[in-house]
Protein backbone atom coordinates (compact mmCIF):
# COMPACT_ATOMS: atom_id res chain seq x y z
CA UNK A 1 0.00 0.00 0.00
CA UNK A 2 2.77 2.24 0.95
CA UNK A 3 4.47 1.61 -2.54
CA UNK A 4 1.12 2.54 -4.46
CA UNK A 5 0.72 5.67 -2.92
CA UNK A 6 4.40 6.52 -3.55
CA UNK A 7 4.02 5.86 -6.78
CA UNK A 8 0.72 7.72 -7.03
CA UNK A 9 2.83 10.46 -5.41
CA UNK A 10 5.54 10.67 -8.18
CA UNK A 11 3.26 10.41 -10.86
CA UNK A 12 1.16 13.48 -9.80
CA UNK A 13 4.87 15.44 -9.32
CA UNK A 14 6.04 14.39 -12.97
CA UNK A 15 2.76 15.62 -14.69
CA UNK A 16 3.66 18.77 -13.65
CA UNK A 17 7.12 19.06 -14.79
CA UNK A 18 9.39 18.42 -17.10
CA UNK A 19 13.14 17.19 -16.56
CA UNK A 20 15.81 18.43 -19.38
CA UNK A 21 19.07 16.95 -18.56
CA UNK A 22 22.04 18.28 -20.70
CA UNK A 23 25.89 17.42 -20.45
CA UNK A 24 28.28 18.83 -22.60
CA UNK A 25 31.88 18.86 -22.67
CA UNK A 26 34.16 21.43 -23.56
CA UNK A 27 37.75 20.47 -24.50
CA UNK A 28 40.91 22.28 -26.21
CA UNK A 29 44.66 22.64 -25.90
CA UNK A 30 46.65 25.69 -26.97
CA UNK A 31 43.71 27.77 -26.93
CA UNK A 32 43.37 31.58 -26.63
CA UNK A 33 40.34 33.80 -25.27
CA UNK A 34 38.05 36.85 -27.27
CA UNK A 35 40.85 39.33 -27.18
CA UNK A 36 43.49 37.17 -28.86
CA UNK A 37 41.07 35.00 -30.89
CA UNK A 38 40.56 31.57 -29.01
CA UNK A 39 40.89 30.32 -32.13
CA UNK A 40 39.17 27.02 -31.23
CA UNK A 41 37.83 25.00 -27.89
CA UNK A 42 36.72 21.92 -29.30
CA UNK A 43 33.48 19.85 -28.06
CA UNK A 44 34.09 16.28 -27.25
CA UNK A 45 31.51 13.59 -27.88
CA UNK A 46 28.33 14.05 -25.46
CA UNK A 47 24.51 13.02 -24.93
CA UNK A 48 21.80 15.29 -24.53
CA UNK A 49 19.45 13.03 -22.61
CA UNK A 50 15.55 14.78 -22.05
CA UNK A 51 13.17 13.54 -19.63
CA UNK A 52 9.74 14.86 -19.85
CA UNK A 53 5.85 13.71 -18.72
CA UNK A 54 3.22 12.51 -20.37
CA UNK A 55 1.72 15.91 -20.33
CA UNK A 56 4.88 17.34 -22.44
CA UNK A 57 6.44 15.18 -24.81
CA UNK A 58 9.67 15.37 -26.84
CA UNK A 59 10.94 14.49 -29.93
CA UNK A 60 14.09 15.38 -31.94
CA UNK A 61 12.04 14.61 -35.47
CA UNK A 62 9.28 15.62 -35.19
CA UNK A 63 7.93 11.99 -35.64
CA UNK A 64 8.86 10.11 -32.69
CA UNK A 65 8.04 11.11 -29.19
CA UNK A 66 8.87 9.95 -25.70
CA UNK A 67 9.01 11.23 -22.34
CA UNK A 68 13.07 10.49 -22.76
CA UNK A 69 15.09 11.82 -25.79
CA UNK A 70 19.01 11.44 -26.35
CA UNK A 71 21.16 13.99 -28.88
CA UNK A 72 24.98 13.11 -29.14
CA UNK A 73 27.56 13.73 -31.48
CA UNK A 74 26.87 10.21 -33.35
CA UNK A 75 23.24 10.95 -34.37
CA UNK A 76 22.29 15.15 -34.60
CA UNK A 77 22.79 15.13 -37.85
CA UNK A 78 19.54 13.01 -38.18
CA UNK A 79 19.15 12.41 -34.75
CA UNK A 80 15.68 10.07 -33.70
CA UNK A 81 13.90 7.71 -36.30
CA UNK A 82 16.66 7.12 -38.91
CA UNK A 83 16.12 9.12 -42.37
CA UNK A 84 13.82 11.30 -40.69
CA UNK A 85 15.00 14.35 -39.90
CA UNK A 86 17.82 15.04 -42.51
CA UNK A 87 19.18 18.35 -43.55
CA UNK A 88 17.01 18.29 -46.89
CA UNK A 89 14.42 18.48 -44.40
CA UNK A 90 15.32 21.42 -42.71
CA UNK A 91 18.26 20.32 -39.85
CA UNK A 92 20.80 22.60 -39.40
CA UNK A 93 21.62 20.79 -36.18
CA UNK A 94 25.64 21.45 -35.32
CA UNK A 95 27.84 20.21 -32.70
CA UNK A 96 30.82 22.49 -33.32
CA UNK A 97 32.43 21.40 -35.65
CA UNK A 98 36.64 21.88 -35.37
CA UNK A 99 35.60 23.65 -31.62
CA UNK A 100 33.89 26.44 -30.36
CA UNK A 101 34.32 30.40 -30.83
CA UNK A 102 34.09 33.46 -28.97
CA UNK A 103 30.82 34.93 -30.53
CA UNK A 104 28.43 37.85 -29.28
CA UNK A 105 24.41 37.92 -29.05
CA UNK A 106 21.72 39.79 -28.18
CA UNK A 107 19.14 36.72 -29.35
CA UNK A 108 17.68 38.07 -32.37
CA UNK A 109 16.13 35.97 -34.78
CA UNK A 110 16.89 36.59 -38.32
CA UNK A 111 12.73 35.54 -39.76
CA UNK A 112 14.04 35.13 -42.85
CA UNK A 113 16.51 32.45 -41.98
CA UNK A 114 15.35 31.28 -39.04
CA UNK A 115 18.88 31.60 -37.60
CA UNK A 116 20.37 32.86 -34.48
CA UNK A 117 22.08 36.66 -35.07
CA UNK A 118 25.45 35.66 -33.83
CA UNK A 119 28.46 37.85 -34.27
CA UNK A 120 32.46 37.15 -34.04
CA UNK A 121 35.78 39.27 -33.52
CA UNK A 122 36.81 40.47 -37.05
CA UNK A 123 39.55 42.67 -35.76
CA UNK A 124 41.03 43.55 -32.66
CA UNK A 125 43.40 46.04 -31.17
CA UNK A 126 44.75 46.97 -27.76
CA UNK A 127 44.10 50.23 -26.59
CA UNK A 128 45.72 52.41 -24.05
CA UNK A 129 42.50 51.30 -22.20
CA UNK A 130 41.61 48.44 -23.60
CA UNK A 131 40.97 46.64 -27.07
CA UNK A 132 39.41 48.45 -30.00
CA UNK A 133 36.72 46.19 -31.47
CA UNK A 134 35.51 45.07 -34.66
CA UNK A 135 32.57 42.35 -35.46
CA UNK A 136 31.16 40.74 -38.90
CA UNK A 137 28.07 38.93 -38.73
CA UNK A 138 28.53 35.13 -38.92
CA UNK A 139 27.65 33.71 -41.74
CA UNK A 140 24.93 31.31 -40.78
CA UNK A 141 22.22 32.19 -43.10
CA UNK A 142 22.38 28.48 -45.49
CA UNK A 143 24.86 26.86 -43.97
CA UNK A 144 26.00 25.64 -40.39
CA UNK A 145 29.65 26.90 -40.01
CA UNK A 146 31.54 25.98 -36.91
CA UNK A 147 32.20 27.67 -33.37
CA UNK A 148 29.24 26.73 -31.70
CA UNK A 149 26.81 24.43 -30.85
CA UNK A 150 22.76 24.08 -32.04
CA UNK A 151 20.25 21.73 -32.02
CA UNK A 152 16.67 21.72 -32.52
CA UNK A 153 14.04 20.10 -29.88
CA UNK A 154 10.23 19.99 -30.20
CA UNK A 155 8.18 19.82 -27.65
CA UNK A 156 4.28 18.69 -27.25
CA UNK A 157 2.50 20.73 -25.03
CA UNK A 158 -0.74 18.94 -24.03
CA UNK A 159 -2.03 21.21 -21.30
CA UNK A 160 -5.36 22.22 -22.30
CA UNK A 161 -7.45 21.16 -25.59
CA UNK A 162 -7.65 24.66 -27.07
CA UNK A 163 -4.92 25.75 -29.44
CA UNK A 164 -4.59 29.55 -29.94
CA UNK A 165 -3.14 30.13 -33.67
CA UNK A 166 -2.63 33.50 -33.11
CA UNK A 167 0.42 34.79 -31.17
CA UNK A 168 -0.40 36.02 -28.03
CA UNK A 169 2.31 35.34 -25.25
CA UNK A 170 -0.57 35.54 -23.00
CA UNK A 171 -2.03 32.65 -24.06
CA UNK A 172 1.08 30.32 -22.68
CA UNK A 173 1.97 29.19 -19.52
CA UNK A 174 5.24 29.45 -18.01
CA UNK A 175 8.17 27.10 -17.86
CA UNK A 176 10.81 27.26 -15.17
CA UNK A 177 14.55 26.86 -14.90
CA UNK A 178 15.28 24.01 -12.34
CA UNK A 179 17.34 25.15 -9.51
CA UNK A 180 20.26 22.21 -10.44
CA UNK A 181 20.93 23.36 -13.66
CA UNK A 182 24.47 24.55 -13.78
CA UNK A 183 27.71 25.60 -16.21
CA UNK A 184 31.27 23.56 -14.24
CA UNK A 185 34.51 22.77 -15.33
CA UNK A 186 34.34 19.17 -16.36
CA UNK A 187 36.00 16.51 -14.33
CA UNK A 188 39.03 16.40 -17.11
CA UNK A 189 39.54 19.54 -16.84
CA UNK A 190 41.22 22.73 -14.76
CA UNK A 191 39.28 24.88 -12.20
CA UNK A 192 39.67 27.98 -11.48
CA UNK A 193 40.70 29.75 -15.07
CA UNK A 194 36.91 30.77 -15.19
CA UNK A 195 35.92 29.23 -18.73
CA UNK A 196 32.78 28.50 -17.36
CA UNK A 197 31.49 31.85 -16.64
CA UNK A 198 31.32 33.06 -19.79
CA UNK A 199 28.92 30.17 -21.45
CA UNK A 200 25.79 31.43 -22.78
CA UNK A 201 22.73 28.88 -23.62
CA UNK A 202 20.34 30.40 -25.81
CA UNK A 203 16.57 29.30 -26.53
CA UNK A 204 15.01 30.10 -29.83
CA UNK A 205 10.97 29.36 -30.51
CA UNK A 206 10.83 29.05 -34.12
CA UNK A 207 6.86 28.63 -34.39
CA UNK A 208 4.36 26.27 -33.55
CA UNK A 209 1.61 24.25 -34.78
CA UNK A 210 -1.70 22.49 -33.02
CA UNK A 211 -0.86 19.39 -31.06
CA UNK A 212 -2.83 16.71 -32.45
CA UNK A 213 -0.99 17.94 -35.77
CA UNK A 214 1.05 13.93 -37.08
CA UNK A 215 2.48 14.75 -40.06
CA UNK A 216 6.58 15.12 -39.51
CA UNK A 217 7.38 17.04 -42.34
CA UNK A 218 4.85 19.86 -41.52
CA UNK A 219 6.45 19.70 -37.91
CA UNK A 220 9.79 19.97 -39.19
CA UNK A 221 9.10 22.49 -41.52
CA UNK A 222 8.14 24.78 -38.84
CA UNK A 223 9.76 28.10 -39.83
CA UNK A 224 9.01 32.35 -39.02
CA UNK A 225 7.49 32.22 -42.66
CA UNK A 226 9.42 35.88 -42.64
CA UNK A 227 6.70 37.08 -40.49
CA UNK A 228 7.13 37.75 -37.05
CA UNK A 229 4.03 37.03 -34.83
CA UNK A 230 1.81 36.60 -37.70
CA UNK A 231 0.06 33.01 -38.40
CA UNK A 232 0.78 31.93 -41.84
CA UNK A 233 -1.53 28.70 -42.72
CA UNK A 234 -1.04 26.26 -40.08
CA UNK A 235 1.97 27.44 -38.51
CA UNK A 236 2.03 29.94 -36.04
CA UNK A 237 5.35 32.21 -36.24
CA UNK A 238 7.07 33.15 -33.73
CA UNK A 239 10.85 34.19 -33.14
CA UNK A 240 10.63 36.57 -30.86
CA UNK A 241 14.05 37.27 -29.04
CA UNK A 242 15.73 34.48 -27.23
CA UNK A 243 15.69 33.44 -23.90
CA UNK A 244 19.61 33.25 -23.10
CA UNK A 245 20.82 31.77 -19.88
CA UNK A 246 23.87 32.99 -18.33
CA UNK A 247 25.44 30.70 -15.68
CA UNK A 248 27.61 32.02 -12.71
CA UNK A 249 26.56 35.16 -12.83
CA UNK A 250 28.10 36.19 -10.19
CA UNK A 251 31.46 34.19 -9.86
CA UNK A 252 34.65 35.96 -11.26
CA UNK A 253 38.13 34.30 -10.96
CA UNK A 254 41.06 35.94 -9.33
CA UNK A 255 43.14 36.14 -12.59
CA UNK A 256 39.55 37.47 -14.56
CA UNK A 257 39.73 40.30 -12.24
CA UNK A 258 43.54 40.93 -12.47
CA UNK A 259 43.46 40.76 -16.37
CA UNK A 260 40.52 43.55 -15.79
CA UNK A 261 42.10 45.76 -13.02
CA UNK A 262 45.48 45.55 -15.71
CA UNK A 263 44.02 46.48 -19.00
CA UNK A 264 41.20 48.68 -18.39
CA UNK A 265 40.87 52.30 -17.99
CA UNK A 266 37.98 55.16 -18.33
CA UNK A 267 37.16 56.03 -21.57
CA UNK A 268 36.48 59.72 -21.75
CA UNK A 269 36.54 60.98 -25.43
CA UNK A 270 34.93 59.29 -28.87
CA UNK A 271 37.51 58.33 -30.23
CA UNK A 272 40.08 55.38 -29.18
CA UNK A 273 43.53 57.28 -28.67
CA UNK A 274 45.83 57.78 -25.65
CA UNK A 275 43.98 60.89 -25.25
CA UNK A 276 41.06 59.36 -24.48
CA UNK A 277 42.14 56.94 -21.76
CA UNK A 278 42.59 58.06 -17.65
CA UNK A 279 41.64 57.11 -14.61
CA UNK A 280 40.35 53.68 -13.27
CA UNK A 281 37.54 51.65 -14.37
CA UNK A 282 34.73 50.39 -12.41
CA UNK A 283 34.99 47.63 -9.59
CA UNK A 284 34.65 44.25 -10.80
CA UNK A 285 34.22 41.77 -7.57
CA UNK A 286 33.83 38.10 -6.97
CA UNK A 287 30.35 37.76 -5.58
CA UNK A 288 28.79 40.53 -7.78
CA UNK A 289 27.18 40.28 -11.04
CA UNK A 290 28.14 42.67 -13.98
CA UNK A 291 26.47 43.00 -17.12
CA UNK A 292 27.32 42.15 -20.14
CA UNK A 293 27.42 44.04 -23.06
CA UNK A 294 26.88 42.09 -25.79
CA UNK A 295 27.38 43.11 -29.76
CA UNK A 296 23.93 43.88 -31.29
CA UNK A 297 25.32 44.87 -34.93
CA UNK A 298 28.45 44.49 -37.07
CA UNK A 299 31.15 46.71 -35.77
CA UNK A 300 32.87 48.09 -38.88
CA UNK A 301 36.23 50.09 -39.53
CA UNK A 302 35.26 53.73 -39.26
CA UNK A 303 33.88 53.20 -35.67
CA UNK A 304 35.37 53.62 -32.57
CA UNK A 305 33.84 50.08 -29.88
CA UNK A 306 36.07 49.00 -26.63
CA UNK A 307 35.45 45.97 -25.62
CA UNK A 308 35.06 47.49 -22.10
CA UNK A 309 32.66 50.15 -23.62
CA UNK A 310 29.38 50.69 -20.59
CA UNK A 311 28.75 52.02 -17.63
CA UNK A 312 29.82 49.32 -15.59
CA UNK A 313 33.59 49.21 -16.73
CA UNK A 314 34.97 51.88 -18.58
CA UNK A 315 32.29 54.61 -18.59
CA UNK A 316 31.81 55.35 -21.99
CA UNK A 317 28.06 54.96 -23.68
CA UNK A 318 28.66 56.33 -26.57
CA UNK A 319 28.50 52.71 -28.71
CA UNK A 320 25.97 51.51 -25.94
CA UNK A 321 22.19 51.57 -26.44
CA UNK A 322 19.58 51.35 -23.43
CA UNK A 323 16.93 49.92 -26.56
CA UNK A 324 17.66 46.16 -28.50
CA UNK A 325 16.35 47.81 -31.25
CA UNK A 326 17.42 51.29 -30.94
CA UNK A 327 18.19 52.36 -34.66
CA UNK A 328 20.59 54.94 -34.65
CA UNK A 329 24.21 54.08 -36.50
CA UNK A 330 26.42 54.05 -32.66
CA UNK A 331 23.96 51.45 -31.19
CA UNK A 332 26.58 48.79 -31.24
CA UNK A 333 26.54 47.13 -27.87
CA UNK A 334 23.90 46.51 -25.61
CA UNK A 335 23.51 45.06 -21.77
CA UNK A 336 21.56 41.91 -22.56
CA UNK A 337 18.89 40.80 -19.49
CA UNK A 338 20.14 37.25 -19.39
CA UNK A 339 18.01 34.87 -17.44
CA UNK A 340 21.18 33.95 -14.84
CA UNK A 341 21.68 31.83 -11.86
CA UNK A 342 20.85 34.53 -9.54
CA UNK A 343 17.36 34.79 -11.09
CA UNK A 344 17.37 30.64 -10.79
CA UNK A 345 17.99 30.39 -7.49
CA UNK A 346 15.16 32.50 -6.18
CA UNK A 347 11.80 31.02 -4.55
CA UNK A 348 8.22 31.33 -4.21
CA UNK A 349 6.59 34.30 -5.89
CA UNK A 350 9.78 35.61 -7.05
CA UNK A 351 10.98 33.10 -8.52
CA UNK A 352 10.70 34.14 -12.69
CA UNK A 353 9.46 32.28 -15.36
CA UNK A 354 11.78 31.42 -18.02
CA UNK A 355 10.12 30.69 -20.98
CA UNK A 356 6.46 29.70 -21.79
CA UNK A 357 4.69 27.63 -24.36
CA UNK A 358 1.15 27.51 -25.40
CA UNK A 359 -1.06 24.82 -25.10
CA UNK A 360 -2.43 22.06 -27.04
CA UNK A 361 0.76 22.58 -29.35
CA UNK A 362 3.90 21.60 -30.68
CA UNK A 363 6.93 24.16 -30.50
CA UNK A 364 9.86 24.03 -32.51
CA UNK A 365 12.89 26.03 -30.23
CA UNK A 366 16.46 25.76 -31.04
CA UNK A 367 19.13 25.04 -28.51
CA UNK A 368 22.52 27.33 -28.96
CA UNK A 369 25.40 26.80 -27.03
CA UNK A 370 28.35 29.24 -27.28
CA UNK A 371 30.63 31.39 -25.34
CA UNK A 372 30.52 35.06 -25.04
CA UNK A 373 33.11 37.26 -26.35
CA UNK A 374 31.97 40.17 -24.39
CA UNK A 375 31.96 38.81 -21.12
CA UNK A 376 34.05 40.03 -18.71
CA UNK A 377 35.45 36.62 -17.35
CA UNK A 378 36.47 35.84 -21.02
CA UNK A 379 40.15 36.93 -20.63
CA UNK A 380 42.85 35.17 -22.36
CA UNK A 381 44.00 32.42 -19.91
CA UNK A 382 39.86 31.17 -19.46
CA UNK A 383 40.40 28.81 -22.15
CA UNK A 384 43.39 26.71 -19.87
CA UNK A 385 40.30 24.95 -18.61
CA UNK A 386 39.89 23.41 -20.82
CA UNK A 387 36.58 21.69 -20.23
CA UNK A 388 33.48 22.56 -19.17
CA UNK A 389 30.00 20.67 -18.65
CA UNK A 390 26.16 21.72 -19.12
CA UNK A 391 23.11 20.51 -17.26
CA UNK A 392 19.97 22.43 -17.42
CA UNK A 393 16.52 21.18 -16.80
CA UNK A 394 12.89 22.66 -17.26
CA UNK A 395 9.75 22.61 -14.90
CA UNK A 396 6.20 23.77 -14.88
CA UNK A 397 6.26 23.96 -10.42
CA UNK A 398 7.27 27.65 -9.51
CA UNK A 399 6.24 26.40 -5.43
CA UNK A 400 8.56 23.76 -3.79
CA UNK A 401 7.56 22.06 -0.44
CA UNK A 402 10.23 24.19 1.28
CA UNK A 403 8.26 27.49 -0.26
CA UNK A 404 4.95 26.85 0.90
CA UNK A 405 6.38 25.46 4.52
CA UNK A 406 4.79 21.67 3.55
CA UNK A 407 2.92 20.39 6.76
CA UNK A 408 1.64 17.40 5.32
CA UNK A 409 3.28 13.58 5.11
CA UNK A 410 6.85 12.93 4.45
CA UNK A 411 7.42 13.75 1.14
CA UNK A 412 9.63 10.81 -0.83
CA UNK A 413 13.42 11.51 -1.23
CA UNK A 414 13.03 10.90 -5.23
CA UNK A 415 9.50 12.83 -5.66
CA UNK A 416 10.67 16.12 -4.18
CA UNK A 417 10.19 19.01 -2.72
CA UNK A 418 8.17 19.42 -6.20
CA UNK A 419 10.33 18.37 -9.08
CA UNK A 420 14.39 19.33 -7.55
CA UNK A 421 15.09 16.36 -5.88
CA UNK A 422 13.57 14.43 -8.59
CA UNK A 423 15.95 16.28 -10.72
CA UNK A 424 18.66 14.96 -8.84
CA UNK A 425 17.46 11.77 -8.91
CA UNK A 426 17.54 11.71 -12.61
CA UNK A 427 20.94 13.16 -12.76
CA UNK A 428 22.01 10.13 -10.50
CA UNK A 429 20.47 7.95 -12.57
CA UNK A 430 22.05 9.62 -15.68
CA UNK A 431 25.68 9.50 -14.36
CA UNK A 432 25.28 6.17 -13.36
CA UNK A 433 24.74 4.76 -16.58
CA UNK A 434 27.91 6.83 -17.70
CA UNK A 435 29.71 5.52 -15.60
CA UNK A 436 28.93 1.76 -15.55
CA UNK A 437 29.77 -0.16 -18.45
CA UNK A 438 30.91 2.63 -20.85
CA UNK A 439 32.70 5.24 -21.45
CA UNK A 440 31.88 8.67 -19.95
CA UNK A 441 31.70 11.78 -22.57
CA UNK A 442 34.52 13.23 -20.40
CA UNK A 443 36.61 10.35 -20.94
CA UNK A 444 35.95 9.47 -24.35
CA UNK A 445 39.10 11.23 -26.10
CA UNK A 446 39.02 14.40 -28.59
CA UNK A 447 36.93 16.21 -30.19
CA UNK A 448 35.17 15.83 -33.86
Amino acid sequence: MARKDKNKKKKRILHLAVIFTFTAIVFGTATYAWFIGMRTVNVTPFDVEIAATESLLLSLDGKTWDTTVAINSSNYKDPGTAGTYTVAKGNTNNWGGRGLIPMSSIGDIDPSTNRLKLFEKGSLTTTAGGYRLMASQVKNATTTPDGYVVFDLFIKNSSGTEYYSGYDTYNEEAIYLTTNSAVTVGSSGVANTGIENSVRVAFAQIGRVVGTTTDESAIQGITCNGEIGKTTGAVTSICRRAQIWEPNDKNHVVDALSWYNTTCKKRTGDNTSEATYSGTCGTVANGTAVPTYAIRKEITSPTAVDVYDGTAFNGYTGTVTTDPDDTATNAYLYAFPYFTDTDKAKTGVERPTFMTLAPNSITKVRVYIYIEGQDIDNYDFASIGKQIKVNFGFTKERFTATDIDYQGPALPQDDGPAVNNGNQSQNSGNQDSQNNGGTTPENSGGGE
